[in-house]
């Protein structure tokens, strides 16, 4: 068993001495979400709680928290923070969290961010519990890290998360309820893959991030639902996942970049494809791309065409990014599950290619 490095020989707790590692570039990402109820949901989005300013306050809780990292945790070390981001997204019912921390230094930064998230949640239920004391923070987790000997990590694929709620359950129950919910999400998303079958899990474990470019999401006017679906299915399909990330139209270069900024392995954008003047999707997409793959997304849209024909006018593009895979779907329903079936037969393939591993022999 590999040795605790928060223990020492005698089994005493103890700070680790860090003096002799090089200094060097940590990132490290966290998510969590407040399980509430639609109307908390809607109440938020439309800046309308009784406490006022409710995601203002959460974010700057975050970053205050992460800022307090050593003092709130005994063994953790003091660090220049060079950066703390806290973003919020929405499901019908959920309230989702996620802080990244940055700093240059000899030693991870993953509890700021932990901390991060953890606090701001935290706050979320503080200004949320008037109307909904039921409310629950749940599966705070590191969903990314970046710097030190073991360079870039991405969370395990779902079907071996461990999420840990917040600090009310139990390490063993918060693994049995992350197991069922796995299975749950592979039951509901293999609904709306092809020949209705359970989705392969790909070979290896990829990372993933959905992004939403609509401008009524991003300012809290309409319920996104297509982001939540293709979450569901790729961690179905053991992705681990970021997102949805929600930004308007007019944003949706901002949210490519914020997307791309940790390298995964594949962006599903979904919005902003169509011939609107406000769709820019398309065009913020060809601007970071290294090369194209007009396969698929022309196959995307022969499916959709074949059942709906004004699917032709999506001008949703496909390439890669550096080594990302980047793929452009519309932002219906329809377009989004029209877009699932081609990519799931396509992806295992395709991101062995572009992790460099060659294709996989599927005979």
């Amino acid at each position: 068993m590999s040795e605790l490095s928060h223990v020492d020989g005698e089994g005493r707790a103890r700070m680790v001495d860090v003096s002799a590692k090089s200094d060097t570039t940590r990132i490290a990402v966290a998510g969590g979400e407040l399980l509430t109820t639609a109307e908390v949901v809607a109440l938020v989005r439309a800046d309308d709680m009784p406490k006022a300013d409710v995601l203002s306050t959460a974010r700057i809780a975050g970053i205050a928290g992460a800022k307090k990292t050593s003092e709130l945790i005994p063994l953790c070390h003091q660090l220049a923070l060079s950066s703390v981001q806290v973003e919020f997204g929405f499901t019908e019912d959920t309230i989702t969290i996620e802080a990244t921390a940055k700093t240059k230094g000899p030693t991870g930064v993953e509890m700021e961010a932990l901390t991060a998230v953890a606090v701001a949640g935290l706050t979320l239920h503080d200004m949320v519990k008037a109307v909904d004391p039921a409310a629950t923070l749940n599966g705070v987790r590191l969903l990314t890290k970046e710097g030190g000997k073991q360079g870039h990590w991405v969370r395990p694929a779902a079907g071996h998360v461990h999420e840990v709620s917040a600090a009310t359950e139990s390490a063993a129950h918060a693994s049995e309820a992350a197991t069922e919910s796995a299975a749950d999400s592979t039951s509901h998303v293999s609904e709306g893959t092809a020949n209705n079958a359970a989705p392969e899990p790909v070979s290896n474990t990829y990372s993933a991030v959905v992004v939403v470019a609509s401008t009524g999401a991003a300012a809290g006017t309409r319920i996104d639902t297509t982001g939540p679906v293709l979450t569901e299915w790729l961690a179905g399909l053991g992705f681990s996942v970021r997102g949805p990330l929600v930004y308007a139209d007019a944003d949706i270069t901002v949210g490519l970049a914020d997307a791309l900024r940790l390298e995964p392995s594949l962006v599903i954008s979904t919005g902003g494809t169509g011939a609107s003047p406000t769709d820019a999707t398309p065009e913020a997409t060809l601007a970071v791309l290294t090369r194209e793959l007009p396969g698929v997304a022309e196959a995307i849209r022969q499916r959709g065409t074949a059942k709906f024909p004004l699917a032709a006018l999506s001008r949703g593009v496909a390439g890669l990014a550096g080594r990302s895979v980047v793929v452009n779907l519309p932002g219906s329903p329809g377009g989004v599950k029209d877009g699932m079936a081609v990519l799931e037969p396509l992806l295992d393939h395709l991101l062995a290619q572009v992790a460099g591993g060659g294709s996989h022999d599927n005979n």
